[in-house]
């Protein structure tokens, strides 16, 4: 946890506080996630629900978050806060459970999927989200907060059935292992707002956006190779953030 603490919680200070005493009219966008809001059977969580992590890592973003909204009301930073769903994409760190899955399917690998793998995720695009960030920086309100997701939840199980599905295998390929300890069920968000207020929209579907991630996982072996030999490719996915 000491990690968490020190990037999220005192490296958003430090940001914070370099703002305050020496640009305080910088506009910043505070990058958070669904996870601070912990998980839910059903509905959607909007901005304006209450905060409850459930983890070590989720516990250090709410506090960043908070942080964040006490400044700028304190001293009038235009500060603004995102929290997104999981991202995917092309460069995404190997540990992650989309490239992951690729990686260890390219390497002729079982993929492992925590326990019966139906824990629930909304899935958005990388550069869906970059946009996201650059429209809330550009036209967002200070003080406000901005939901972020593409509306399309899957199950962890779904997300490796569509990947073998696109790279030509079956599955089984699949390894179903023990679950990880405090493995939330299902995060949801309303993007409601950003749709609303800033004309927000995801420009990728799930299914294409797979397709391109997988096409550049098989096309820059290169990039993933280094990364994947130091440990990726281990198979107790539970020590993995996924």
């Amino acid at each position: 946890p000491e990690p968490f603490l020190e990037s999220n919680v005192f490296g958003t200070f430090a940001i914070l506080e370099a703002l305050r005493t020496r640009n305080p009219e910088a506009r910043l966008v505070h990058i958070s996630t669904d996870e601070v809001y912990g998980d839910t059977l059903v509905g959607s969580f909007r901005e304006t629900d209450p905060l409850r992590p459930s983890s070590p890592y989720s516990a250090s973003k709410a506090s960043s978050d908070v942080f964040v909204q006490a400044y700028a009301r304190t001293y009038g930073l235009p500060a603004m806060i995102t929290r997104c769903t999981n991202n995917y994409g092309p460069r995404q760190f190997p540990e992650k459970l989309i490239p992951k899955a690729i990686i260890r399917t390219l390497t002729s690998l079982k993929v492992p999927i925590y326990g019966t793998g139906e824990n629930v995720r909304d899935w958005i695009y990388v550069l869906d989200h970059c946009r996201a960030v650059e429209m809330v920086l550009e036209k967002g309100v200070p003080g406000e907060i901005y939901n972020v997701s593409s509306r399309e939840e899957k199950t962890n199980l779904e997300v490796v059935r569509t990947l073998l599905e696109i790279m030509g295998k079956d599955e089984t390929a699949i390894e179903f292992v023990e679950d990880r300890p405090g493995h939330d069920v299902r995060y949801s968000l309303d993007s409601s707002k950003i749709r609303r207020e800033l004309s927000w929209r995801p420009e990728r579907g799930f299914e294409e956006g797979m397709v391109e991630t997988v096409r550049w996982y098989i096309e820059n072996e290169g990039w993933w190779r280094p990364l994947a030999d130091d440990g990726v490719l281990h198979p107790t996915p539970w020590k993995l953030e996924w």
